[in-house]
């Protein structure tokens, strides 16, 4: 790809994509060339660079950890971590590759990785992985969140996934179980509605984390982001009804997935639609709060959308050097240990069905709901996709617009992204 060509994807790619984040105002900017691993090293030892956005002194020793822990057995490799703003992260991505200012390794959003991959920035490692036993471990879902076009750019770091909460107190008070369909949910949602009490809540603002919650929804259907209408129509159809009969609230539009885990952590929300990373702030929160956890009921199965993050391996001098990285990071012992302090889940199957998460009532379902979890995409266009989708869900839980319209417009959109006739 010619220079030109990628500074006008680049720039185009910083005009497009949203920077959105929670990085630290005190967190200081690289001093040294990401790229550093390029020029003549004065010893022997090869040094790679790896870029993360996770903030805090303890992600970062985390992440710390996995680099020493590699350089211990690879004397004659040093990865260094280096932190990035998530706000600034996918800038300093778009303006490096203009300016071959780039490190060997980086940790990224999975929904990102096809659009980078698309603009050059990674390495294809297809054929470094075709004999390594390792990737037949990997549930489906984020394996293909770093692949594009049939070739693989990278491998899943860690997971999570959606699934329902529920009250357990408030279920029994009013005879409910925990629903598993989307007529029980109906049922359900409307007798746990009492007072100030909404039968469940989910975050819906017109972003990316509305798309997130959205999708368990749309892919019950058997729907699929790429192609929404006419199956899609039942999942804004389902989520409005709720809206119209008072089982959930209208600000679901302003609420983000913090918001709907303190509403459910004060008592008003009977159920909600959440992630893992929400445990231990709602048992701080609400100690004394007894509840269970279930999948998102179905329409026609049983769906879950994909978060986490993906290793990719970028294009340079240090892709063989990168690959033996993320295969460390990778192995059964090293991938459990980090999974476990980061609050991930594993990616892989044999690292899933360890007792710590298999056994745990609370997160035996997010790890069972690995296969169900779908990645968002993967599609270079993905950023603009979603804006589509999020805008139609608002639309539809407003109701300015009937369900059917807003799969209708949404459809449309994403045909003309994707060039569709």
């Amino acid at each position: 790809m010619k220079r030109a060509s990628l500074l006008l994807m680049s720039l185009m790619l910083i005009l497009t994509l949203a920077l959105t984040g929670c990085g630290s105002d005190k967190a200081a900017e690289p001093t040294e060339k990401s790229n550093e691993s390029a020029t003549a090293p004065t010893d022997s030892k090869k040094k790679l660079t790896l870029w993360f956005y996770f903030e805090g002194k303890s992600q970062f020793d985390i992440i710390k950890s996995l680099t020493d822990g590699f350089t211990q057995k690879n004397p004659n490799i040093e990865v260094k971590p280096v932190y990035i703003p998530f706000a600034d992260f996918k800038k300093r991505l778009s303006v490096g590759l203009a300016a071959s200012d780039l490190p060997d390794i980086v940790i990224i959003d999975n929904p990102d990785h096809a659009a980078y991959t698309a603009m050059g920035l990674f390495a294809d490692i297809t054929d470094k992985l075709a004999d390594w036993p390792d990737k037949d471990q990997y549930f489906e879902g984020p394996w293909k969140s770093a692949s594009y076009e049939g070739k693989q750019y990278g491998i899943p770091l860690g997971s999570n996934n959606l699934a329902l909460y529920y009250n357990e107190k408030m279920l029994a008070d009013a005879n409910v179980k925990p629903p598993q369909t989307w007529d029980e949910l109906r049922v359900a949602a409307k007798a746990l509605t009492k007072g100030n009490v909404k039968g469940l809540g989910i975050s819906a603002p017109q972003n990316e984390e509305g798309t997130f919650q959205f999708l368990p929804w749309l892919l019950s259907t058997g729907a699929t982001f790429d192609h929404i209408a006419p199956d899609g129509t039942r999942a804004f159809s389902m989520l409005a009804d709720l809206i119209k009969d008072g089982s959930m609230s209208k600000e679901v539009i302003n609420w983000t997935q913090s918001d709907v885990m303190k509403q459910f952590a004060s008592g008003n929300l009977a159920m909600m639609v959440n992630g893992p990373w929400q445990i231990p702030d709602l048992t701080k929160t609400a100690p004394d709060l007894k509840f269970g956890i279930a999948f998102v009921p179905k329409d026609s199965k049983f769906a879950s959308v994909l978060g986490g993050e993906n290793l990719g391996v970028m294009n340079g001098a240090n892709v063989d050097e990168a690959v033996q990285f993320i295969k460390y990071v990778a192995t059964p012992e090293v991938s459990k240990k980090f999974s476990q302090d980061f609050g991930y889940f594993p990616a892989r199957r044999d690292v899933a069905s360890d007792p710590y998460w298999s056994q745990n009532p609370q997160l035996k379902v997010f790890a069972e709901n690995m296969e169900n979890a779908q990645p968002r995409g993967p599609h270079p266009q993905w950023p603009t996709i979603s804006n589509a989708i999020s805008e139609a869900l608002s639309k539809s839980l407003t109701l300015t617009t009937t369900p059917e319209q807003a799969a209708t417009e949404a459809q449309a959109k994403i045909d003309k992204i994707l060039g569709n006739k």
